[in-house]
């Protein structure tokens, strides 16, 4: 089946996909663009995972002011080119990620973010709340265990659930989002600044 490139164009501006994938999904799907974007995602999703050790140098630094002006932040997006850096979908998804840590104020960006002194006090306090209701040496480290991934899915952007879709971490709307741009993605840091508070 022939493919003409106004569909591919149409295809392209819906998921922001490469050329020759949205070409290629099309012809899978006889033309159908609902089920050519399915076939885009279901493909894409399998190759962001495969993407996500690939060098991101590229991206932008993307600013969002919470209405009312009293929380601002500033986050720094990677990618791997300037040209996906440029596209709407990619300072979207920056600004929605931006928008989570205003809304959450997540301490890091990942596990091996979080300062150790930080998680040695947190694990003290687990360990002895479970001492102190009684609960048998054998059953502590469960419970501090259970207790530390909430943390972390607390306190940790990568985990925390996605605002917009508590069904997904920001790690898997990040890899969504990976598979339909083409690209890896990563945050590398960010700054949530509030008024008034504590320097």
């Amino acid at each position: 089946m022939s493919v003409s490139a106004s569909e591919v164009k149409a295809l392209r501006d819906k998921t922001g996909a490469g050329m020759m994938k949205c070409k290629e999904a099309l012809k899978e799907s006889n033309g159908d663009i609902e089920k050519a974007i399915e076939y885009l995602r279901k493909k894409g999703m399998a190759s962001a995972a495969k993407r996500a050790g690939r060098d991101t140098t590229e991206g932008a630094i993307i600013s969002y002011i919470h209405p009312g002006n009293r929380i601002g932040v500033m986050i720094e997006m990677n990618c791997e080119t300037d040209f996906v850096a440029k596209t709407e979908n990619y300072l979207s998804l920056a600004r929605e990620i931006a928008m989570q840590i205003a809304a959450t104020n997540p301490m890091a960006v990942n596990r091996e973010q979080v300062p150790t002194d930080l998680l040695e006090k947190e694990l003290d306090i687990y360990r002895g709340q479970a001492r102190d209701q009684g609960k048998p040496e054998k059953v502590i480290e469960k419970i501090v265990t259970g207790k530390i991934e909430k943390y972390y899915q607390e306190n940790v952007l990568n985990e925390q659930p996605f605002v917009k879709d508590t069904s997904k971490t920001i790690k898997e709307y990040i890899l969504e989002n990976s598979s339909k741009l083409g690209e890896a993605i990563s945050i590398r840091r960010f700054a949530r600044f509030q008024l008034g508070e504590e320097l």
